[in-house]
């Protein structure tokens, strides 16, 4: 009877975990790679070092779609990186990225990163998928 309850209840889990599938457009060129994060936390957003709960991949810039499996419900954003050197880390240049960047839901880029907000979007249980397109400012 245990046995059956706990099957039952890790099955009801399974269910509401969703694929966020996240796919990438505009990129200047194959150069490097793509640092890719996907945060719950607002205060860690879009820098996810700051999280450690977050669900981060290094995937070759020829990539044009990743997936995250098993995320579980709740708020989430996206923020990629085109890290052309392949030294892990957004190069600037006067205050300003020299490589590509990208937001979940394309948010319009001001003086700086957005706020998680406008970035963010939900993972109830179906899947997700997140059409994002590389902004260059130099």
């Amino acid at each position: 009877m245990a046995l059956a309850v706990l099957g039952s209840a890790v099955a009801a889990s399974a269910t509401t975990a969703a694929d966020v599938t996240v796919n990438v457009s505009n990129l200047r060129n194959t150069k490097g790679q793509l640092m890719v994060c996907l945060t719950a936390n607002p205060k860690a957003f879009p820098d996810c070092r700051k999280d450690a709960n977050a669900k981060k991949k290094l995937v070759a810039a020829s990539t044009r779609s990743l997936k995250f499996a098993g995320v579980a419900p709740g708020k989430y954003a996206v923020a990629i990186v085109h890290d052309e050197n392949r030294n892990n880390k957004m190069d600037l240049a006067i205050f300003m990225p020299k490589e590509g960047f990208a937001f979940s839901r394309n948010p319009k880029i001001g003086m700086g990163a957005p706020k998680f907000k406008n970035a963010a979007f939900s993972v109830a249980s179906g899947n997700v998928t997140q059409n994002v397109r590389m902004k260059y400012i130099f």
